[in-house]
């Protein structure tokens, strides 16, 4: 165990991420989807219901769309915007988040890969939020935008939020750290966890040992994100027709305390 994390490799050429599809590791992150006390998994509702009122003004005109959620966790986006009369189809690769969001809400809720499952064709807006392009390797996320490209109908938007450049080296750049639960994200048995981070190529990678408190085990989860230049972006997103920068869901201007995150809406 300790020769293991004593001749631990930081880099990574093969792209890695958290087993968001992993039925106990999605339940546990349900629990932090659905907490109101901080925004690491999902935005607190009173901030998710500023960026849906953008939304359905912004890219969908307050007019009856429709819209295809990628990534779209246990719902909450969804949800706001089929009570204000859009048409959502939500996909997501975690068990719990699905489940919750069939559950719960209205709506068509996909349990799939974004870059392997049949999006469909003829919606008016694809999304993709909280920086989720960033956690894909470069030519998953060109896959995913040219997939949702082909999902859309004629004059249809792609709405994704990134993250900075500028954000991504600096998680790379954070100081190790460690931190104990009774239980957590990582478990659901007490946990010590070891963290750190690197950044290289263009690439954050988050490292994380988790140490079980009962028999000492240890387990490895690796998070990785793209940094893009505005640029690089601009050239993914170069089948589109018209490409705008924003500067946050939640309209110029606001104060979410989220400016490593910015909008690009994309005309087909």
């Amino acid at each position: 165990m300790f020769e293991q994390l004593i001749n631990r490799s930081r880099i990574s050429t093969e792209w890695q991420k958290i087993p968001w599809h992993d039925p106990d590791f999605s339940q546990r992150m349900l629990g932090e989807h659905l907490a109101q006390d901080h925004d690491a998994a999902s935005r607190r509702m009173s901030i998710i219901d500023r960026h849906v009122a953008w939304i359905h003004h912004k890219a969908l005109g307050e007019k009856p769309s429709t819209v295809l959620d990628l990534g779209c966790g246990p719902g909450f986006y969804a949800d706001r915007l089929s009570r204000l009369g859009h048409t959502v189809t939500g996909i997501d690769i975690s068990p719990a988040s699905i489940d919750y969001a069939r559950q719960h809400y209205t709506g068509t809720f996909i349990l799939g890969d974004v870059i392997t499952h049949d999006l469909g064709t003829g919606y008016d807006l694809a999304m993709m939020v909280y920086g989720e392009l960033n956690a894909f390797a470069p030519d998953a996320a060109a896959s995913i935008i040219n997939r949702a490209y082909d999902a859309l109908k004629p004059g249809g938007q792609l709405l994704l939020e990134v993250h900075t450049q500028d954000i991504i080296k600096h998680i790379g750049e954070e100081p190790a750290t460690w931190h104990t639960a009774p239980s957590g994200l990582f478990s659901a048995q007490p946990y010590l966890c070891l963290s750190e981070s690197v950044f290289d190529n263009d690439r954050s990678l988050s490292h994380y040992y988790v140490f079980d408190a009962a028999s000492g085990a240890m387990t490895h989860y690796l998070a990785m994100h793209q940094a893009y230049t505005d640029d690089a972006y601009r050239n993914l997103l170069r089948r589109f027709e018209r490409v705008e920068f924003y500067p946050s869901l939640a309209g110029e201007g606001a104060d979410t305390g989220q400016d490593h995150l910015f909008v690009i809406l994309a005309s087909r």
